[in-house]
């Protein structure tokens, strides 16, 4: 784990970059599983990998029984609250708004801090808060003022947005006791037993492994290495090292990197080429995914 300043920024954008990855995934995932599913299947996938690397390098600390109840309300508020916020929100909206709704995470955790920490707030924040919900209405609003986005969608993704606050927030708590690895990996143990339940009422009764593809399971892959695992740790490392507000400030990377892969990738429009009165994810499906959802 490098302590240097300039290996933790690129640890923190690395994070970023991966992130952006995850909404395309998530597209892709949902064509052959229900939200719920795939939540507790990354998850899984998450355990064997944080859990292996962790024990294979002795990198695990041991949980103090003090700390159990902020381990505990870290998986309440992420992966739990977040990914039902996210999962089901990108059932609603396309992946590039998914992933500009997730950019204003870093514009509000500075105001988290200050409230929580007293760290010190800026104009710069005050300024950078206004144009990130100014870039967010230019996304989810016509030109009639209505929603180009399902409004229910965009709520969901707020609730992640929240969630994602909340969790730098408890993280800046335990990071000083404990590894990255550690932190990463008991919060995805407690989330995927807070989501079993789901699982078994919900998503047992509607499981068809016959619409599974190749394609899907490299996504779920990739959501539970790289989405709940390596992003994690990375971005533990930049909380600790650089503090919430500087950790977070790469955030808006996040829907460059989405957008560019969706236009690839998915087919989706970029914002730079949107017609006139007719944003790109204003069309009659509203960034709906076909799939078992």
């Amino acid at each position: 784990m490098t302590k240097s300043k300039s290996g933790v920024y690129i640890a923190v954008i690395m994070a970023m970059i991966f992130w952006g990855f995850t909404f395309v995934a998530f597209k892709f995932a949902i064509l052959s599983f229900r939200p719920i599913s795939i939540i507790t299947y990354r998850l899984a996938v998450s355990i064997f990998f944080l859990f292996g690397f962790a024990l294979l390098f002795k990198r695990l600390n041991k949980i103090k029984r003090k700390d159990q109840k902020w381990f505990l309300l870290l998986a309440l508020v992420e992966p739990f609250f977040y990914f039902l916020g996210e999962a089901y929100g990108l059932t609603r909206v396309t992946a590039t708004v998914g992933a500009v709704i997730i950019s204003t995470i870093p514009l509000i955790v500075p105001f988290a801090s200050y409230y929580l920490f007293r760290e010190k707030l800026t104009k710069m924040n005050y300024l950078g808060l206004g144009i990130s919900f100014g870039g967010v209405l230019l996304v989810v609003l016509t030109k009639s003022g209505g929603l180009a986005a399902d409004w229910k969608g965009i709520l969901l993704m707020f609730v992640a947005v929240l969630s994602a606050v909340s969790y730098t927030m408890v993280v800046k708590i335990l990071a000083d006791d404990y590894n990255p690895i550690t932190i990463t990996a008991y919060q995805s143990f407690y989330g995927l037993l807070m989501f079993i339940p789901l699982f078994l009422f919900i998503e047992i009764p509607h499981l068809d492994f016959s619409q599974v593809n190749t394609n899907s399971l490299l996504a779920v892959g990739y959501l539970g290495v790289f989405g709940s695992g390596i992003c994690f740790i990375l971005i533990t490392i930049g909380i600790r090292e650089l503090g919430a507000a500087k950790a977070n400030i790469f955030g808006n990377l996040i829907p460059v990197v989405t957008a560019i892969v969706s236009f690839f990738l998915l087919k989706e429009s970029m914002p730079l080429f949107i017609s006139p009165g007719y944003p790109c994810w204003d069309r009659p499906n509203r960034g709906r995914v076909t799939g078992p959802v």
